[in-house]
This record gives structure tokens, sequence and C-alpha cells, in this order.
């Protein structure tokens, strides 16, 4: 009974492998998958998933989720708002109150803030091509839109956050808040924030790229987190696991990048379980009562 809590099933980088992906998770024992959207492109492919796969008795359930990452802040249209409001059920005229209701209700994510993409990441880094870097000041107030939305109707939101964890807790400690929880996906930030973050309300999931020996200090992080805190994700196809760690693998993409295969969330999970010293069976059944108590209730 596999759960992963970030995810990017619509990447056109699993175009050509999804069928067979999908097909063999449910095998795997994975039930359900958060699946994000970052952009306005790839919302109507996130909704598309999600319809496919949204049963309650699907083997394997994909979840929705929308929002504007902060690596795509800077591209959004002028109707971003009115474009995100439809895919959560909602009209502009009345945005706490969705059209239609669904079960479970669509997520808000993947938001957030990077300084990362301002201060640290190369100027010719294939992955932020043609994107304009908005500024801190630009990503939090779309950020901020996106969470009262999400408080407004009690959604769950997924949040991306590198480099920008004080600003991001000071943001969070005045901010509504989903009375549900929230997710800080791969958090990475410091271990003296966590309890302060999960008072809020924070859930924090695993990612198998902290599998690589640099990212020892997560590793101590994760081995001792609370355990009714705690979600395991893939986001895949990003965050590959070091090579001799990996399962499951896909040749890399046509410019060359390296593809996370979704199944590697299995091989996550076991380490996990390793690193906190408890039976895979054991951390699988907290995970899954968690991420039922963040995203199914």
């Amino acid at each position: 009974m596999l759960y992963d809590a970030h995810c990017h099933y619509q990447d056109p980088w699993l175009t050509p492998h999804r069928e067979k992906i999908l097909a063999g998770l449910a095998v795997l024992g994975v039930r359900a998958a958060v699946v994000n959207g970052t952009c306005e492109s790839d919302w109507p492919e996130v909704a598309a998933l999600s319809s496919r796969f949204s049963a309650p008795g699907s083997k394997l359930r994909l979840l929705s989720s929308y929002g504007l990452h902060p690596w795509d802040v800077g591209n959004r249209t002028p109707d971003w708002q009115r474009h995100l409001l439809a895919h959560l059920g909602f009209t502009p005229s009345h945005p706490s109150s969705p059209s239609h209701s669904s079960h479970p209700p669509p997520a808000l994510g993947e938001i957030g803030l990077d300084r990362w993409i301002l201060d640290r990441a190369r100027p010719d880094d294939p992955r932020l091509a043609g994107l304009r870097r908005a500024p801190i000041e630009e990503q939090t107030e779309v950020f901020l839109w996106q969470l009262a939305l999400a408080a407004a109707r009690n959604l769950p939101a997924s949040i991306h956050c590198l480099d920008a964890f004080g600003l991001l807790h000071d943001l969070l400690r005045t901010a509504n808040l989903p009375a549900r929880g929230f997710l800080l996906h791969a958090y990475s930030g410091p271990v003296e924030m966590v309890k302060s973050f999960a008072d809020l309300g924070a859930f924090f999931s695993f990612n198998g790229a902290f599998l690589a020996p640099r990212h020892a200090r997560l590793r101590e992080l994760y081995a001792t987190l609370p355990a009714d805190r705690l979600l395991v994700e893939t986001d895949a196809p990003a965050m590959r696991l070091p090579s001799d760690r990996e399962k499951f693998s896909l040749a890399p993409a046509a410019d060359g990048s390296p593809i996370n295969h979704p199944a590697n969330l299995t091989v996550t999970y076991a380490a996990l379980a390793d690193l906190r010293r408890e039976p895979v069976d054991t951390l699988a059944a907290q995970v899954a009562a968690n991420f039922r108590r963040l995203f199914l209730t």
C-alpha cells in the first residue's frame, strides 16, 4: 500500500512510457499518487490523467493538483487566476465556492518560493531555458494568492521551497492555512525549523534523491522526523535516485536529461524504513494514514 505524495506524471518526458509505467505501478502496490501541475499549459493534462484514474475502486488513483510553480511565475498569462480557478472547479465570482464537488478535492500545487533560481542557478541552466526568473517579491505575491485559495476551501497545498525557508516560515506564520495541513515537498530546510513548520500543519515528504552521499544531513533529518508528519514522494520524472540505488530506469530524455522512473517509489520506501530502523510495512502503514489525512479526507 504505497503512496506517492508528489509527482509529475503529466510531464512530456514520461509520455513515451506512461501507459506501461501506470500499469506497472498498480502491480507494485502503488495505490495513489498526487500529480502536480506547475503551469497553465500542463493543467489540462493533469486533469485528463486524474479523470482516467479517479474512481475510488481503481487499483491506482491519480489525484489532481494544480498550481503555478515559482519557476513559472514569470511566464504566467494575464488570465492565470481564472484558468486555475476553473481547474479547481471554482468560478471567478465565487472563488471560495466550487461549481461542482469532488472527492477527494483537488490539491493546490505545486506552489512556493525559490531563491535558488535567482542566486545560484547557472544562467545557461537548460531547465530554466525560456523562463523569466520572477523576483522573490513577485513569487511571494503569487504564492500567497494561491495559498489563500487553498485555505478558503481547505484544500491540501503542495509547497516547493529552495533557499527561502526563513521567508516561507514568516509568511506561513501570518497567513490563513488549510485546516487539513500542507506538504513541504522534498523538504531540505534546517532541522531546527521542522517543529515550527509541523506546528503550523506541515507534512514532509522524503525523496529518493536524498540517498546521494552529499545529503547525509537530510537523511539524519528524516530518520527522526515525527512519524505522523511523514510522507514519501518521487517528484518523477525529476529528482533521480543515485544510479547505484535505482531499481527501475528509463532512457534519458531527448536532450539527455536523466529521468526518474516513478516505480523507484518502492526503493525510496525501503531506504526510508532502513533509515528509521523499522519494518517497511510499519512505515507504509503510517505513511498511508498520513496520506489519507492530508489528501483523501
